[in-house]
């Protein structure tokens, strides 16, 4: 581990742990003074899609009065937070795992993924954000393999957001017919091509506009809200990748405002604030209207759909397989490839 991952490590362990972010959302009506602050930890990337949601559910009956105190970085510090006692009405990670650890805490209730959604809340893709122009002609998973490409990715000991793109590097090569042993020599090769490993998707997508690498493994929302705010980036969408899905959940003590909250972001209104930051709609929420997405390839047809999606369940076996198998501490695929290039 590098002293410079360490630093970055260590801050964002804090960060989850006790400096939250606060964030000052006025109540869309009422004059008496009276509502109801909930407490949000999330991990960073959703966060200006959060930030619209709640907006949008002050002006509604429920969303009242209601303001926020929020805590965002890497999913798994966050979680971890959570479980150690950081105050967390409505939590909203990177993977399910985050959530079922709190479920074993005895914060989450058992039955919370119960619903037709699974207790996913945003959905979208990996990408590879690239500069503009596309100068290293990165087309694909296979090209991040190539000699000289410099490549941005979150580090998977802290972030959810790195475990996705890994794993879509990982089932390119097994979809394509390779052995095991041929994804672990591919991904040996894109290891080796690592330029920076942030604590978080969001750190990472910081330090690529920094001008850090070539081309950045992200979630395809990260890259929409990225040029929407003005930086002059492109994106890919490989033929074949891994559809991301992040869930949600209130706690046992929460506010009953947090769950009218997951309602309403489960709600076709909900989905579309979510939508306009980048993400994609859920399947199972219907009626959800798309439009133009600013910030997309192509903002009239923003989320094409890939020639192959993969997914964690039906695909590599659902989370507690994958933990297993890729992030063990000490006996994971992906440990261990990380361990073996010295950028872990």
């Amino acid at each position: 581990m590098t002293s410079t991952f360490r630093r970055r490590l260590t801050a964002a362990i804090a960060f989850a742990a006790g400096a939250a972010v606060l964030t000052a959302c006025a109540p869309s009506g009422g004059s008496d003074g009276d509502g109801t602050k909930l407490s949000l930890v999330g991990f960073a990337v959703p966060k200006a899609g959060n930030d619209a949601a709640e907006k949008a559910f002050a002006k509604t009956p429920d969303g009242e009065g209601v303001t926020w105190k929020q805590s965002y970085g890497a999913s798994g510090d966050q979680s971890r937070a959570v479980e150690g006692g950081l105050k967390a009405d409505y939590v909203h990670f990177s993977l399910t795992p985050d959530v079922t650890r709190l479920v074993d805490a005895g914060l989450v209730a058992k039955d919370w993924n119960s619903g037709a959604n699974k207790g996913i809340v945003t959905d979208s893709v990996v990408v590879l954000v690239v500069r503009k122009g596309n100068p290293k002609n990165i087309k694909g998973w296979d090209d991040l393999a190539k000699p000289g490409v410099g490549i941005v990715t979150p580090n998977p000991g802290s972030s959810g957001s790195a475990r996705w793109n890994i794993l879509g590097a990982w089932q390119h090569v097994i979809a394509g017919g390779g052995s095991e042993a041929d994804a672990k020599s591919f991904l040996s090769k894109v290891f080796k091509n690592v330029k920076a490993l942030p604590g978080s998707g969001r750190d990472a997508t910081t330090a690529f506009q920094g001008g850090t690498g070539d081309v950045l493994i992200s979630y395809e929302n990260e890259a929409i809200l990225a040029r929407q705010q003005g930086e002059d980036i492109d994106y890919v969408v490989p033929d074949d990748t891994l559809k991301i899905e992040n869930p949600a959940a209130v706690t046992k003590d929460a506010d009953p405002k947090a769950k009218k909250f997951l309602d309403f972001v489960l709600s076709p209104e909900g989905q579309e604030e979510y939508v306009k930051k980048g993400f994609r709609p859920l399947d199972s929420v219907k009626g959800v209207e798309v439009g133009e997405v600013e910030g997309a390839n192509d903002p009239q047809n923003p989320f094409p759909q890939p020639k192959k999606l993969f997914t964690i369940d039906g695909d590599l076996g659902g989370w507690d397989a994958v933990n297993k198998k890729f992030f063990d501490e000490n006996d994971g695929i992906i440990t261990k490839l990380l361990s073996a290039s010295g950028k872990s």
